[in-house]
């Protein structure tokens, strides 16, 4: 079997598309949860903090004087937005999460494999 053959066998074993769909679906979840904690969660965790955008927090490694995380990188000075940091966090703790939940499940469903008589 030429190399070629090999090749489109993989390309189109079910293992390869399944990881295909998975990698789409997981683009868009990460859409829906970037969403859900900027539009959802952050904002009433900044009205709790004294109205705080936890995405616009960072600190200015220069002596230049900025009002904001907009201006700073508009004008090219080095900062750490360790406010858009926190809110990435978030994300990542959010997927992990439904991550375990959903495999968990997918665990629980499968069940204890039935043991043959004799072996």
């Amino acid at each position: 079997m030429s190399m070629l053959d090999e090749f489109k066998t993989f390309a189109v074993s079910g293992n390869v598309m399944d990881l295909a769909v998975g990698v789409v679906i997981g683009g868009a979840f990460g859409k829906i949860t970037a969403s859900l904690v900027s539009d959802i969660i952050m904002p009433p965790i900044s009205l709790l903090t004294a109205k705080v955008a936890f995405k616009d927090l960072f600190i200015n490694l220069s002596d230049k004087d900025v009002k904001s995380l907009a201006e700073a990188q508009k004008d090219g000075i080095p900062v750490l937005a360790y406010g858009n940091f926190i809110q990435t966090s978030i994300e990542f703790l959010i997927i992990a999460f439904t991550i375990f939940i959903v495999v968990k499940q997918i665990n629980r469903l499968k069940g204890k494999p039935i043991v043959e008589a004799g072996k």
